[in-house]
């Protein structure tokens, strides 16, 4: 983090607080370990990870003031399967997004501080099955590993 002092919000947002850093998490995550299926299992590692892009991207518009509320016709799950093009967009995407978020939540307005507050609950739970997910793959990274 960039922020000498992030606020509780900052922290929920990209982890570090209640949860493991967003980058530890996805430290060395490929394409392979996340389109796995796992037995049992309606989604894979992609498909959380493109979730997660999706409903952050959308949350970021409305808390910017780039869009006035949640699309319509968003789907927030993939219809197909992933390719590993699609995997890599919203991987990127996802990252490119945690500093919007941070800046965002340095000193939001209420209406910003909602949908963030709401952004950060929704993504923790994800963020949950991303840890999961690799635990049972055997790959979660060491904390403080870093992407």
């Amino acid at each position: 983090m960039t922020d000498p002092h992030p606020t509780l919000l900052q922290l929920s947002l990209l982890g570090g607080a209640s949860f493991r850093e967003v980058t530890d998490l996805l430290g060395d995550l490929s394409w392979a370990e996340a389109s796995a299926p796992h037995a049992g299992l309606p989604r894979t590692l992609a498909d959380v990870i493109w979730h997660l892009s999706v409903t952050q991207r959308a949350s970021l518009n409305i808390a910017s003031g780039r869009a006035d509320g949640w699309p319509d016709d968003l789907n927030v799950w993939p219809a197909a399967p992933l390719t590993e093009p699609d995997f890599t967009a919203a991987l990127a995407d996802l990252l490119a997004g945690l500093p919007e978020a941070q800046a965002l939540a340095r000193d939001p307005s209420s209406r910003a501080r909602d949908v963030l507050t709401d952004l950060a609950v929704h993504s923790a739970y994800h963020w949950g099955q991303v840890a999961l997910l690799r635990r049972l793959n055997g790959t979660l990274p060491a904390a403080g590993a870093g992407a």
